[in-house]
């Protein structure tokens, strides 16, 4: 798993990417899911319990499992395509796809999705801004020109 960590890290500095953006990958990458769950269930303790939670920084998608104090049945919720977009002088929020398998949070989902939210400039976090921008980027649209010219792909490495 170590071993696996190291060419990872290798293989991302080398793709234009800050050393410490690189390190903090590797650090999501392995921080184990259940610790995750623990301390989110200290923190909703009395609102609600993560029973599941899956996160792929790559490939820009979160799953999470909840059930709400009280109630029986659970809630999914799936975000896919997200990033932080900027100008140099300010930071967007964005995602691109989100459901869940209840209708009503679905219809709520669709409110944000697709539209771009100014993040606010919070003194204490404006000098890390960068590295969040850099971590979240928006990925690079190439055409690939050896197949049907409608086709884009989309490199998320760069």
């Amino acid at each position: 798993m170590i071993y696996n960590g190291v060419i990872n890290f290798l293989k991302i500095t080398r793709k234009n990417m800050s050393l410490k953006a690189a390190l903090i990958k590797i650090a999501i990458k392995l921080t184990p899911t259940i610790l995750i769950i623990w301390v989110s269930n200290l923190i909703l303790k009395g609102i609600a319990r993560l029973l599941e939670f899956e996160f792929d920084l790559e490939n820009r998608k979160f799953h999470v499992k909840t059930q709400l104090y009280g109630e029986i049945d659970t809630i999914d919720v799936w975000v896919e395509d997200f990033m932080i977009n900027t100008d140099g002088q300010s930071y967007e929020f964005l995602i691109r796809q989100a459901h869940s398998d209840r209708p009503w949070l679905t219809n709520i989902l669709a409110l944000v999705v697709g539209k771009s939210w100014k993040i606010p400039v919070i003194p204490e976090l404006a000098s890390h801004m960068g590295l969040f921008a850099e971590l979240l980027k928006a990925p690079v649209h190439v055409q690939d020109t050896n197949s049907d010219p409608q086709l884009t792909v989309i490199d998320r490495e760069q």
